[in-house]
């Protein structure tokens, strides 16, 4: 037999030369095909990209102030792997640490479970040949008996692979939280930050995908190379016990691997950059949505289903070209991937089992004797060499084909990884005040001399001076109020709001209102100047429209606190109670079906309700300083009276922002902007106030008859065919201003 085989291997050497040329030639060409459709493929790509994607392009956020290189696998993919790998497993002695410890026991115990049922696959082979049914039937019981272990073995390792990526998740999840809601991150990033747009996606789909490619990685990348190093050991004792040498299989082996390896390397598109511009895209359609979720009444009310309809189509559009081109390439891709590692290998395969058989000569069992002195010729020891040899090498295989197919997928992972590192190191950023905004910057302000509607070269780094203290007022100085897009809407301000002093804001819209508010708060930055203010717990700040939150009617009154922190300070329900007669909502306990009641309360209460419900507030946490913008302007006058005066009476300063007269009583001071970036803050003589509001009322109300009345004179003039003096007289021209403008209000 081996010497028939060798014959034909020296009659017909063109055969096998002729086979292998043809082998390279076909790979050749494949590579040629693939850099052909991937030109084609490219050029189609920058020729449509005017074709409504550079549209959707510029109204996407994510994509703009992209200039971050493509994800691939490099130096800084394992420089962004390492640390997210030490948040995701913290120390040795972690929870995630003992399950993949776990994980890998089951995956090294399914390793040599499967070099013994290769073993054994080739002694039932051998119980064939020898026609020796009561050791096949043994040998089948071992077979059936090692499968109960092994099934079990298969399910575990997947059951610890589900876990261990639930693991990751729930660490790397915690970690986000944690940076996401410090220093007011969840606020920061998206109003004064501009390089996450869907954040949302990042904290749920990035992580989710990102935790589930590692422990899907680690599983499928660590049993091939635990199965290609024992079993190639397996090999080699087995090659070796027989007596054949396995350097020719083993370098036949080396050079089909390494060839495979850099022909895909070398071939496979950039799966990272791919995937994480799906990803992108997949998070823009979903914030389209939301847009419309959000907006569903202002769209109904404009009629704007066709606008918002076009804007969905072209989304998904843009997102299911990018899957079509994934898809593309993954075709082409897979197709070589298999072609080599299916069918060359096969056949490398069969000529590494092959040839120690057919070379070997005399070879010598275990026992020490000679196959040929069987009595069946040394048949059913070469079957049972052969079977055992070819399960071992197709298994072994099958782990290095799936090492390198496994690049795809970390490319892939590459992507994921850019996408979670970038979202922690911007919450990190954006904690430390370090902001990026996509702006159209204008020139220069000159000396540090800031004009109106200027923009701020650097609002990256804002230098201004906040300082928390335990004093009882609030003292900006030479604070400037610039907007997260970098408009300065007031270059300078400085006053000191003391303990008691109430004080009124009014102006024109977009004045700087309620961007003052939000600067005391500490939500917009201080880019240069000083501001100095009690403790957070001291600052109130309540808006036109209060958030309600998701819980009970009790959860509303009592926001942000809890149930345990509300029972530590020592207040009941019954002083809850009181605080809702304060303001008039004393029935809707009764109403609504008692205080653990849970409801949509953004539905379920009016919008005077809702405003009510969130000076209720005010009254539960009291404090030093209540920021009022708008609060009471769905509220009547009276109750609205009732609000105020009991603030004041407890203790609390009010600072509003009110176009309401009613409410100049409640206070003692005017802050005043002009719009253009001016103010002035003075003491508020509100009876002087009141009546010149009054005065002024009074001549609108006369004034608004004139324009008619000198048109009426103008035709009674015509009709007359006379004239009168009153229509020259210089001051009546301006009567028609006076009408445009009335008209116009």
């Amino acid at each position: 037999m081996e010497a028939r085989a060798f014959d034909f291997i020296k009659k017909k050497p063109v055969k096998f030369a002729a086979g292998g040329a043809t082998t390279l030639v076909a790979l050749w060409g494949i590579k040629k095909a693939i850099h052909i459709i991937s030109s084609r493929g490219a050029k189609r790509k920058e020729t449509g990209a005017g074709n409504g994607n550079e549209e959707l392009t510029e109204s996407n956020p994510q994509t703009k102030g992209s200039d971050k290189k493509s994800p691939a696998v490099n130096k800084e993919f394992i420089k962004e792997l390492i640390e997210l790998l030490r948040v995701l497993i913290p120390g040795f002695w972690s929870r995630e640490n003992a399950i993949l410890t776990a994980h890998t026991v089951s995956l090294i115990i399914r390793t040599f479970l499967s070099i013994y049922v290769a073993k054994l696959d080739g002694k039932i082979v051998k119980t064939i040949v020898q026609k020796d049914a009561i050791k096949f039937l043994r040998m089948l019981a071992l077979w059936v008996g090692i499968a109960i272990p092994a099934t079990f073995v298969n399910s575990l390792i997947r059951y610890l692979e589900s876990r261990l990526g639930l693991a990751l998740r729930t660490r790397l999840v915690d970690h986000a939280y944690k940076l996401y809601f410090s220093n007011q991150t969840y606020y920061r990033v998206s109003n004064l930050d501009g390089r996450l747009a869907n954040v949302d996606q990042c904290l749920t789909d990035d992580i989710t995908t990102f935790t589930q490619s590692i422990s899907h990685l680690y599983s499928h990348l660590t049993k091939p190379f635990l199965d290609v190093a024992l079993m190639s050991y397996t090999l080699t004792t087995l090659a070796t016990s027989r007596g054949a040498s396995s350097k020719l299989p083993t370098i036949l082996a080396a050079s089909v691997i390494v060839i495979t390896f850099r022909l895909l390397r070398s071939l496979s598109p950039k799966f990272g950059k791919l995937v994480a511009e799906e990803a992108k895209r997949k998070g823009y359609l979903r914030y389209v949505h939301s847009r419309v979720i959000a907006n569903a009444e202002e769209i109904a009310f404009y009629g704007g289903k066709k606008t918002e309809e076009n804007l969905l189509r072209r989304s998904f559009s843009s997102l299911a070209s990018q899957m079509e081109i994934i898809f593309r390439k993954r075709l082409w891709y897979i197709m070589l991937e298999q072609f080599l590692m299916k069918y060359v290998w096969s056949a490398s395969g069969l000529v590494m089992v092959a040839f120690p058989i057919l070379t070997t000569q005399n070879a010598i069992k275990r026992d020490g004797s000679l196959m040929d002195e069987d009595a069946d010729g040394g048949v059913s020891e070469r079957t049972q060499s052969f079977t055992t040899a070819r399960n071992l090498l197709v298994s072994a295989a099958d782990a290095i084909e799936r090492i390198i197919s496994s690049y795809k997928e970390i490319t892939e992972l590459a992507g994921y990884t850019a996408r979670v590192s970038q979202m922690f190191r911007v919450f990190k950023e954006v904690s430390e005040a370090h902001y990026v905004r996509n702006t159209v910057h204008q020139s220069k302000p000159k000396h540090g001399h800031f004009k109106h509607k200027d923009k701020i070269i650097d609002t990256a780094e804002p230098r201004g001076t906040v300082i928390s203290n335990e004093s009882s007022s609030i003292t900006l100085q030479d604070v400037p109020v610039v907007t997260p897009t970098g408009d300065i809407i007031v270059s300078r301000l400085s006053l000191e709001i003391k303990h008691g002093t109430h004080l009124l804001i009014s102006g024109p819209n977009g004045c700087g209102k309620s961007s003052m508010f939000r600067i005391m708060s500490g939500l917009w930055p201080v880019y240069s100047g000083t501001l100095s203010r009690p403790r957070d717990a001291s600052l109130f700040y309540i808006p036109q429209k209060p958030y309600l939150t998701i819980g009970t009617l009790r959860d509303q009154v009592i926001y942000p606190d809890t149930v345990d922190e509300m029972e530590a300070k020592g207040i009941t329900d019954r002083d809850l109670q009181d605080i809702l007669d304060i303001v008039d909502l004393n029935s809707i306990v009764i109403r609504e079906g008692g205080w653990d009641t849970i409801s949509d309360w953004h539905d379920v209460l009016s919008g005077g309700e809702k405003q009510r419900m969130g000076m209720s507030r005010l009254f539960y946490h009291k404090p030093q300083y209540a920021l009022l913008d708008e609060c009471t302007s769905a509220v009547s006058i009276d109750v609205e009276g009732k609000i105020y005066q009991t603030a004041k009476d407890q203790g609390i300063t009010l600072l509003t922002i009110t176009h309401r007269p009613s409410l100049w009583k409640f206070h003692t001071h005017l802050l005043q902007f002009d719009g253009e970036g001016g103010w002035t803050l003075e003491q508020l003589d509100t009876e002087k106030r009141m009546n010149m509001n009054e005065e002024k009322h009074q001549l609108e109300t006369q004034l608004a008859g004139v324009p008619q009345m000198h048109r009426r004179l103008k035709e009674l003039c015509s009709l007359l065919g006379e004239d009168s003096q009153l229509l020259h007289v210089e001051s009546i021209p301006n009567l028609s201003e006076l009408e445009l403008s009335t008209e116009s209000d």
